[in-house]
């Protein structure tokens, strides 16, 4: 394995290493595309699905559900653009943006967690897509690769060898794509987002019409309660938190601010309001959040129209998940000395992320997943913000991100204090008013952050460096 003496002799053609100059910034619609894309998952549909009560749970009336999505979202907009900004005006990734405010060393903190938490994504949405395709084409084979039940997950429907084979062949397609780097993420992105967005559009019409039009959807909305808005918020906001703190790998490919906006807009106001608004048609009106699996039973045309635009949508979101996930891991790996080219690392963690994948990750896993690590994430970003805009007031110098000290006890502290506090409020002690855990800590996290560094060394450190005028 090369050492950091080899460190120039790797490729970094995706600045995993370095910041990104303005010559290899990228055009502002081929960036919006991209976000339009991303934003595009299924957690969008299921959290329209979580509003209206899917499966017999408390639901939110239609007002009431567009007002958390306006406020979920809203706060998500404004958390991707701060961290946005941050990472257009300095041009680094993450792991390097992580150094000023974690340290050198401590910045291994939050890429391990980011690392593990994209993974998990990926495998999920590989399952997504192979759960898909297993619907349409069934189970003609008649062979079971794995059955959950086995090792005491009933209720949960076998592997078969369609679903199997559909999760490795995409996930290894998704592999290759995210292989060419940020350049193959705008390939898959820009032909496909309008399609994707006009397509929900007309599906979300046909449920609605299905279930009796706009009246008769009103008046069976308005049955539904017991969730409450301040939860029906949480559940928006955490559903996406951790994709707000991936923005930063992405926006760093801006050209100037006002992209970071209008990429932020095209996520979080754009593609994802939709998806959740389709989904709590599609469960008032007829049952299902997801409107593949509607559009499954209703005719052959529409099946198949259904499973490859659904495949092609989540393409770009699984391409983001393995771009950004070899850059956490590459940072996290440089800091023990071992540097390694992103494209390996995308093969690395698509070719496991594929097996997990394949073997039932999505169907066992995902809901305690996205708990967990919604929890957790949100203070990751916390240290950043802090240190970014209030410390430095926006005043990084380039040449020192490879000049911070080991650790920064205000990063590492104030992020493992927020992190716990973010598990605590959601499994232990409920916030009032349904406050979001992840969002509550995240806020934690930046006044301890700006405690803990005046009266630490990390002040003398930048004091050294010429960051803070004494």
């Amino acid at each position: 394995m090369p050492d950091m003496k080899e460190k120039k002799e790797i490729k970094d053609t995706d600045f995993m290493l370095s910041p990104v100059p303005m010559s290899a910034r990228r055009p502002t619609w081929k960036q919006v595309s991209v976000w339009v894309g991303f934003g595009y998952v299924v957690t969008g549909l299921f959290v329209g699905g979580v509003l209206a009560g899917f499966g017999g749970q408390p639901g939110v009336p239609f007002g009431t559900a567009i007002l958390a999505i306006i406020l979920g979202m809203g706060s998500l907009t404004v958390l991707t653009s701060l961290l946005g900004i941050a990472a257009q005006k300095t041009g680094l990734n993450l792991g390097l943006l992580s150094r000023y405010s974690y340290g050198r060393k401590g910045t291994v903190i939050p890429m391990i967690v980011m690392a593990l938490l994209t993974l998990g994504w990926f495998a999920s949405i590989t399952g997504m897509v192979g759960t898909i395709w297993g619907s349409f084409l069934g189970n003609p084979s008649g062979i079971t690769i794995f059955n959950p039940a086995s090792i005491g997950y009933e209720g949960i429907p076998p592997v078969t060898l369609e679903v199997f084979l559909s999760c490795a062949i995409f996930g290894m397609v998704f592999t290759l794509t995210a292989f060419f780097g940020i350049k193959g993420l705008e390939a898959i992105a820009v032909p496909v987002s309008p399609v994707i967005l006009i397509l929900a559009i007309i599906v979300g019409a046909g449920m609605l019409g299905e279930g009796g039009g706009f009246s008769g959807f009103l008046i069976e909305a308005n049955k539904l309660g017991g969730l409450g808005l301040g939860s029906a918020i949480t559940v928006v906001v955490g559903s996406w938190i951790a994709g707000a703190v991936m923005g930063v790998d992405l926006f760093r490919y801006n050209k100037s601010v006002r992209d970071v906006f209008l990429g932020a807009i095209a996520c979080f106001i754009v593609t994802n309001p939709l998806l959740n608004i389709v989904g709590y048609i599609g469960s008032v009106t007829v049952g299902q959040f997801n409107y593949v699996e509607w559009m499954l039973e209703k005719s052959l045309l529409l099946a198949v129209i259904g499973t490859i635009s659904w495949t092609m949508s989540l393409w770009t979101t699984n391409d983001a998940e393995l771009y950004c996930n070899a850059l956490y891991t590459g940072n996290a790996l440089a800091i023990f000395g071992k540097v390694f080219e992103k494209r390996v690392l995308v093969l690395y963690a698509g070719i496991f992320g594929t097996i997990i994948g394949s073997l039932a990750f999505y169907q066992i896993f995902f809901a305690n997943f996205i708990t967990i690590l919604g929890a957790m994430a949100p203070p990751l970003a916390g240290p950043i913000i802090a240190d970014y805009f209030i410390i430095k007031k926006q005043n990084y110098v380039l040449e020192h991100y490879d000049k911070q000290p080991d650790y920064r006890a205000a990063g590492v502290v104030s992020f493992l204090i927020g992190a716990a506090l973010g598990l605590i409020f959601e499994y232990f002690i409920r916030l009032p008013y349904g406050l979001p855990s992840g969002l509550v800590a995240l806020v934690i996290t930046v006044i301890i952050y700006t405690f803990v560094y005046n009266y630490t060394g990390d002040k003398e450190h930048d004091a050294k460096l010429n960051y803070v005028n004494q």
